[in-house]
């Protein structure tokens, strides 16, 4: 009696023992996405940073698979097989990329599907989603050190810039320390303020003074658009250009009847420039007066003269009796 009671305890506890193997087993296999459908795809990185077969794959925040085999294929070449839940590759097109994640901050490695757009195909077994190429730790580090080396290096130049600055060497610390440097860069920059201003309020009454060409009916636009009052501003032009160049011949005449008075070879010329010639005409101009008075003394002795007395009288008797004459008509 006592020994099947044994016998029955027994059966009872590895009956228990079974069913929890059986579901855990189940349970296993449900996280391990073991029973349910899926197909596989393949990525290949040139460093997969500590990723194994078994971490986990995810899409959009949701873990669609695993890592199954990650095997190298040549020199910096790791190929990562994926599998990939049926149920999500309808959503995985084969523009997608993959990367390198973390679960969580200091968790283990994972694979990221990102991307794709509905105008490319969806994924089928065996194809190869491209991958991106992710910064490792060491790089991170490493590009971390140069940069605050560099940080380093703009720091102490900094620090030797404004020390110059105070100690007042250079252009800006001579600003800083010569109060009549700084005075006279306000001033210019006042000046330049005005001379802007001003160069506004020309523009404007630039501006203003163009506006007033181009209104209808004025000077600008009739010159612009009336072709009789262009032409008749040519003929203008044309009558003045010839009145100038009549101008310019009698100037130049003017010019040569100057040279020509002011040489010897002349009758004008020498009165005006040889002063022994004009002497000698105001000589024979004297002589000629004071034959004149000696001739007309000559022909009043004539007159009186009993020979020609006779013909004297007849003469001025004829022209009394003409002018009679011509006075009784």
């Amino acid at each position: 009696m006592e020994d099947n009671r044994k016998a029955i305890i027994t059966g009872i506890f590895l009956s228990l023992g079974l069913v929890v193997f059986i579901i855990g087993v189940f349970a296993l296999g449900g996280s391990q996405k073991t029973f349910s459908k899926s197909i596989h795809v393949n990525a290949v990185f040139s460093d997969i940073n500590g990723l194994k077969s078994g971490n986990g794959v995810w899409f959009s925040g949701v873990k669609v698979g695993t890592i199954s085999k990650v095997e190298f294929t040549g020199i910096a070449r790791v190929s990562v097989k994926l599998t990939v839940d049926q149920d999500a590759q309808q959503y995985i097109h084969t523009n997608a990329m993959v990367k390198l994640g973390s679960d969580g901050l200091i968790g283990n490695k994972i694979i990221m599907i990102e991307g794709g757009s509905a105008d490319a195909p969806v994924v089928k077994e065996g194809d190869t989603l491209r991958a991106e190429k992710e910064l490792t730790t060491d790089q991170i580090m490493k590009t971390l050190q140069e940069n605050n080396q560099n940080l380093l290096a703009v720091t102490s130049d900094f620090k030797t810039l404004s020390h110059n600055i105070l100690q007042g060497k250079g252009t800006l610390g001579a600003l800083l320390a010569d109060s009549n440097m700084a005075q006279q860069l306000r001033n210019a920059m006042r000046n330049l303020q005005t001379t802007t201003q001003t160069a506004a309020q020309m523009a404007g009454q630039l501006d203003a003074f163009s506006k007033k060409l181009n209104t209808k009916g004025g000077l600008a636009d009739n010159l612009l658009t009336d072709t009789t009052t262009f032409n008749k501003i040519k003929s203008a032009a044309s009558q003045l250009q010839k009145a100038v160049n009549n101008a310019n011949s009698t100037v130049e005449n003017l010019n040569t009847a100057t040279k020509k008075l002011t040489t010897t070879d002349n009758a004008l010329g020498v009165l005006l420039n040889d002063p022994q010639g004009a002497e000698q005409v105001r000589t024979s101009l004297k002589n000629l007066r004071e034959s004149s008075i000696k001739l007309n003394d000559d022909l009043e002795a004539a007159q009186h003269n009993f020979l020609l007395k006779g013909f004297f009288k007849k003469k001025a008797k004829a022209q009394a009796d003409s002018i009679k004459n011509a006075s009784g008509h």
